[in-house]
């Protein structure tokens, strides 16, 4: 029966509400059906295993014999570019990450993010007066008109990328994020042709930057990742283009779930809505809750065991895949409390909603940032906002859920 449940969880016609599905898988909370990968679906369980030495990221150790279902094609071509921190163990993943947040965040560069405000507010601004001017207030595509352009700017801006060429990023970084879609309907060998030729193109493009960066550095992080320094020394050209390539898809792609899901859950809740629009301090509160309540990030099957692992008296066999099933562990009723109610007011809410251990989200305080404010904004400035769609189309993945467009009504716009 829970073979069945995972396979309706991967199934598009349960995306827009699989929450019943995680409720049903819960109840078993190690499982292996003899051949697939082994599920943990409860939190306390997931998140030991996402402090756990002994769990890898690294595809390499997986056993060759380990079947995983979620297995897709065109995630990341390892001929183009080498595999990004994400997917490495200890030490080479410390290594690189530690290099890559000298010029992101503390300690090194404590006032980056919080430095950005003032540029984020800028561009949330610019793209909902840009929906004013075109006359798109009685029917707006949330998810194409802002929250998926809103955080591809922000890393283009971040990484030092030249305004006039953000428009070719927006194109990589959408046929990269759509290659991430497990699509039935699509010719498997045009989408692995457009993938592989969107990957060459970034690829030729930002070594090109790097050079140039190299030559002529400027205060932006791409400069400083070519540029190196510190006890780690200095990245490789493919190491930098391999973690920018990182930041632009992976950072900006659970950006876009995480507005997305959250104007959504705020459409069905007019009464929170409201309140952040004339409060839009409790943004802050509104965003931990959201989270929780409908994660960017479903679950994480990129996972094997560098040794057997006892899980609740199950014996995970090395090399086996694994599946944490972050979105069920965020609302397991032994750790919160009425975990299927939405609540901004809830106390503790420590998710699983930007991971945990050392692959916690690289980017949390940015998304966090890019979230509040966005959220704020559009509910101070949009009139009367409503759905046109509920459930609205879903993207088909499963990993990274989100509606692929948010179809939204409102009666003007504020200034």
């Amino acid at each position: 029966m829970t073979q069945d449940i995972l396979r309706q969880i991967l199934d598009y016609s349960n995306r827009a509400d699989p929450y019943p599905l995680y409720t049903e898988l819960r109840k078993t909370p190690v499982y292996h059906d003899g051949s697939g990968p082994y599920v943990v679906s409860t939190y306390y369980d997931i998140q030991g295993l996402l402090h756990d030495p002994r769990i890898s990221s690294d595809a390499r150790n997986l056993a060759a014999s380990a079947h995983d279902p979620l297995a897709e094609p065109g995630e990341e071509e390892e001929t183009v570019l080498p595999p990004s921190f994400l997917k490495l163990d200890p030490p080479e993943h410390d290594r690189l990450r530690r290099m890559t947040n000298r010029p992101f965040g503390p300690p090194h560069s404590p006032h980056r993010i919080h430095d950005m405000r003032g540029e984020l507010h800028d561009i949330v601004g610019g793209l909902i007066d840009g929906i004013a001017r075109n006359g798109n207030a009685g029917e707006i595509d949330l998810v194409e008109q802002f929250s998926y352009p809103f955080p591809v700017t922000v890393i283009c801006r971040l990484l030092g990328v030249p305004s006039e060429d953000e428009p070719k990023f927006h194109v990589w970084a959408d046929t990269l994020a759509a290659s991430l879609d497990p699509d039935p309907d699509a010719d498997p060998r045009e989408r692995e042709r457009r993938t592989h030729d969107s990957r060459m193109e970034l690829g030729m493009y930002l070594s090109g930057l790097i050079e140039e960066r190299r030559k002529n550095p400027k205060g932006d992080m791409l400069s400083e990742l070519a540029a190196g320094g510190g006890p780690d020394g200095t990245m490789t050209t493919m190491e930098v283009l391999s973690t920018a390539a990182l930041l632009l898809i992976a950072g900006h792609e659970t950006t876009v779930n995480l507005i997305t899901n959250g104007m959504l859950t705020l459409l069905r809740h007019p009464e929170v809505l409201e309140r952040l629009r004339t409060d839009p301090e409790l943004s802050v509160p509104l965003v931990e809750e959201l989270l929780r309540y409908e994660p960017p990030v479903q679950l994480v099957p990129q996972r094997t065991t560098l040794a057997d692992v006892e899980v609740r008296g199950v014996t995970v066999p090395k090399g086996a895949s694994l599946w944490l099933i972050l979105a069920a562990g965020n609302r397991d009723p032994l750790r919160f409390e009425d975990p299927d109610r939405f609540d901004p007011d809830r106390q503790d809410v420590q998710h699983l909603g930007l991971g945990s251990g050392i692959h916690s989200c690289f980017g949390a305080p940015l998304a966090r940032q890019e979230a509040q404010l966005a959220l704020s904004e559009l509910a101070r400035r949009l009139e009367n906002p409503r759905l046109l769609a509920d459930p609205p189309p879903y993207r088909q993945n499963a990993v990274l859920r989100g509606p692929r467009h948010l179809p939204v009504a409102c009666d003007g716009i504020r200034p």
